[in-house]
């Protein structure tokens, strides 16, 4: 994506945080400008270090950009950044494109779209999969609704921070596949646990357990790389439960409004509602696993 004389666009970024950070530095690696806003300084510091521009508000994010990206923790946090008076698109000019990589409700990708449409400005609704592993790598799989035009336009941005870019249609298909990815990567992780579970009680060592499965038709990434931290007990984030926790619920409030039947993905929330009661917020959502390895023992401990 290049302006109209042929210059890269100026690239603003808001939020920071585990994913967006390596985004951004991968942004000021394929060398765009950057301009950051984040509320913890620290990690606007460090990209400051790199090159980027550091504001303080929102509103000068917009002023200095030509493309705004926002990688934001759940749906409120981007209602207050797009939607409030010194937010995003009161401060966007008409022409430009704002890019929300948040997992969050379709509902608010559509808001931000017809909002926009009516002050012409663009937007893309782009939520990304692959983890801090993935963000660092400029690997993420990144799945983005919007006009197809816009994103034809965007792709060279994509491609500075993710590998498997896809199209999936208007405005919000992108939270809707993001919703569906969470549900399938949710339930596979408890269908690991439950097997781990039955395997550790009979007696079979789970690691022989791992390496069985992943030769048949059971293999999956998750159960490579999940089935491993298992196995070390290793749950420190990757990806955090909490995190996961609100995409599940972002996936059976959609399911609600369209009258959709999600019982699986219920109750696997409903597990994570009792690992957030007892203090898991920060664990890697594979810690799931260790719950229901917990669960299979007599002195089992939550």
């Amino acid at each position: 994506m290049k302006n109209e004389n042929g210059t890269l666009p100026r690239i603003g970024f808001i939020g920071l945080g585990v994913m967006g950070e390596p985004m951004a530095a991968n942004l000021l690696e394929a060398g765009y400008s950057l301009t950051v806003f984040n509320r913890s300084v620290k990690a606007a510091a460090r990209l400051e270090e790199l090159g980027a521009h550091v504001v303080n508000t929102v509103a000068k994010v917009a002023e200095s950009s030509d493309v705004v990206v926002t990688m934001l923790p759940d749906t409120p946090d981007v209602e207050a950044v797009y939607f409030t008076d010194d937010g995003l698109l009161a401060s966007s000019r008409p022409g430009m494109l704002l890019i929300d990589t948040t997992t969050a409700s379709p509902s608010i990708a559509r808001r931000i779209a017809q909002t926009a449409r009516e002050r012409g400005i663009e937007t893309l609704d782009a939520p990304v999969s692959g983890g801090d592993v993935g963000a660092k790598a400029g690997t993420l799989s990144i799945m983005v609704g919007g006009e197809e035009a816009v994103f034809v336009r965007a792709l060279p941005i994509f491609e500075a921070m993710g590998r498997n870019i896809v199209y999936m249609g208007p405005a919000g298909a992108g939270q809707v596949t993001k919703a569906c990815n969470q549900i399938v990567v949710a339930l596979t992780i408890e269908a690991v646990g439950e097997a781990f579970a039955l395997a550790e009680k009979s007696g079979v060592e789970l690691d022989r357990v791992r390496d069985a499965l992943l030769g048949g038709f059971a293999q999956s990434r998750i159960l490579d790389l999940h089935g491993q931290r298992a196995l070390e007990q290793r749950y420190n984030p990757g990806f955090r439960l909490k995190l996961h926790h609100k995409d599940l619920g972002i996936a059976l409030s959609s399911a609600a409004e369209l009258g959709v039947s999600l019982p699986h993905t219920a109750g696997t929330r409903e597990m994570m509602n009792v690992l957030l009661a007892h203090g898991h917020d920060n664990e890697d959502h594979s810690y799931l696993i260790q719950y229901l390895r917990n669960l299979a023992q007599a002195d089992s401990v939550i």
